[in-house]
């Protein structure tokens, strides 16, 4: 695969908004390259198509296998895995919320819920302290709550949600 200016473009800006989100550019870069092929790579393909080391691209498919963003294939007459992305716009961001919630809220969730437990035995914690932990808990379970609901309603049923929008905020007032 030849990069077009266009192509090139959209990779670098995948890499940096990557960063921003707390995942290496070339992870990010990685998967901007799988997610805009119309084939799948092996990994040295995708190191000399991106100039990457060899082994930052094959930490980089690791990570990207580990949260589901792409898959291995296999190709008749090559014994080299192949890669391919999750082409689905709405099933990446799932894949990547879920991710993300196993990995910071579950654990500060029970982090929180620790804690408030605890305020009841430490008794330098004021009142408005114990309050609100207790508060930020509660919050934290709502949201979870809410993602937990949210995941079990069709796609197709989120997007006519979506789409209402301004109608919603609308009816409830603001």
């Amino acid at each position: 695969m030849k990069l077009t200016p266009t192509t090139e473009k959209f990779i670098v800006h995948w890499g940096e908004m990557g960063s921003q989100w707390g995942v290496s550019r070339s992870v990010a870069q990685i998967h901007a390259l799988l997610y805009l092929s119309e084939h799948s790579f092996h990994a040295e393909q995708i190191s000399v198509i991106l100039d990457l080391a060899r082994s930052n691209v094959s930490t980089s498919l690791k990570e990207l296998l580990a949260w589901r963003l792409i898959t291995r294939v296999q190709i008749l007459g090559d014994r080299r895995d192949h890669y391919e992305a999750i082409k689905d716009n709405w099933e990446i961001v799932l894949r990547i919320s879920e991710g993300r919630k196993k990995r910071e809220i579950d654990p500060t969730l029970h982090l929180l819920r620790l804690v408030a437990n605890n305020t009841q035995y430490d008794h330098e914690v004021t009142e408005a302290q114990r309050k609100q932990i207790d508060e930020l808990v509660g919050f934290m379970e709502t949201m979870t709550n809410w993602y937990d609901d949210i995941r079990t309603v069709p796609k197709e049923k989120l997007f006519r949600l979506m789409r209402l929008g301004a109608k919603i905020v609308k009816f409830i007032g603001k």
